[in-house]
């Protein structure tokens, strides 16, 4: 099987599109398997390959991660002359995606997508909620070709299924539990960002108004004087609400800036409780591996994060937007030691059953199914 993928978003970018993809093209390496990537151009140093054909673009003003791109037209139709892909793997609605649409139809290529990010939801946070009908048709208009549409959760497939995309399977996230595992102590970390105090909540994802980050501090004044004086708040990541939280922040929450690789293992693994106030999530990549590094989560019960999270046994479900429902299930946590340390070795036990070559695999047999015509499910 030959596959082309048409993406907005690809690696060296950080967000989690762009990290699944270049997990599933080093899967299709390691099988043998061929495979070209159209994408943007990254903000990053780009990483050379043959099989990576880039365009110059623009960042996308709700999700800079995700670029608009100039493809080159005839340059992509050549390239897929050339390669003749047996299928046509479009990842996101933009302009790459587009491209791929288009010469899917135009060269009778089957052609399947995947559902990554709940636009819909972030026209609240920037106050666009007027586009969300103009939105939606444009999302059914633009998955109804696509023979199957994946997508991470459960939950995001009943959103789907809500508006009328019903042509769905469920391809969920995995984590590689050799990078993130838990570790014996947290003394390291303190170390390293000179944390006095005993207990330690963290953070990590995009500081943007979608993920819900100005909560972080509204959580620290509703605990209890007990708690709130005996935890510090390590937050990491990068965005356009960094400087509002930094005004906002108290004494006890530091700013680790962005961080990847054995120092985010590190960071996962040290601390207590990882705090996820974000309702916009189609899965939630972050919540796995605070669960693989043996740290429970409370998170936001919304989007896939709930599909991830086993209430009371891995972490805990908080009302969205809601201050007092997030420091009560930190209290909760920080105040009984054994249930924290037991939600820790329940969250690995539930990541290392999440593999990344057995839901690739899945993928594989999805995308045989779906070039059989007897088995198409077409859109109403």
């Amino acid at each position: 099987m030959k596959i082309a993928i048409f993406t907005d978003t690809f690696a060296p970018d950080v967000n989690g599109v762009a990290k699944t993809l270049k997990r599933f093209t080093n899967y299709l390496d390691n099988k043998g398997l061929e495979y070209r990537v159209f994408a943007p151009e990254s903000t990053n140093k780009d990483l050379f390959s043959s099989q990576v054909h880039r365009f110059a673009s623009l960042p996308f003003f709700l999700y800079p991660e995700c670029r608009l791109a100039l493809p080159n037209m005839l340059s992509v139709k050549a390239e897929l002359l050339k390669f003749k892909p047996d299928l046509i793997h479009v990842a996101t609605p933009f302009n790459i995606g587009l491209c791929g649409l288009h010469y899917a139809k135009k060269l009778d290529i089957p052609v399947v997508g995947s559902y990554h990010t709940d636009f819909d939801k972030y026209l609240e946070y920037y106050d666009l909620q007027f586009l969300t009908k103009v939105l939606w048709s444009y999302m059914r208009w633009f998955h109804r070709p696509l023979r199957k549409i994946f997508v991470p959760s459960t939950d995001t497939q009943n959103h789907l299924n809500k508006h009328g995309i019903t042509n769905t399977a469920i391809w969920p996230r995995g984590v590689d539990c050799s990078i993130f595992y838990p570790r014996t102590s947290s003394q390291l970390l303190k170390n390293k960002f000179n944390i006095k105090e005993k207990h330690i909540l963290t953070y990590v994802g995009r500081l943007a108004p979608e993920k819900d980050v100005t909560l972080l501090p509204k959580i620290q004044a509703s605990l209890p004087p007990s708690i709130r004086h005996d935890v510090h708040w390590l937050i990491v990541g990068d965005g356009p609400l960094k400087q509002e939280l930094h005004k906002d922040a108290p004494d006890n929450m530091s700013f680790a800036g962005f961080q990847s690789g054995q120092n985010l293992a590190e960071i996962y693994a040290g601390s207590d409780v990882f705090v996820f106030p974000s309702p916009t999530e189609t899965f939630g990549n972050v919540v796995l591996e605070s669960l693989a590094s043996g740290t429970p989560v409370v998170g936001a019960n919304a989007g896939g994060v709930k599909t991830i999270i086993n209430q009371g046994v891995t972490g805990h479900l908080c009302n969205q937007n809601d201050a007092v429902s997030f420091a009560s299930a930190i209290t909760s946590l920080i105040e009984d030691d054994e249930k924290r340390e037991q939600m820790g070795y329940a969250g690995r036990h539930y990541a290392l059953e999440q593999s990344w070559d057995t839901i690739f695999e899945r993928l594989l047999q999805d995308y045989k199914a779906a070039l059989e015509p007897q088995k198409l499910q077409i859109l109403a």
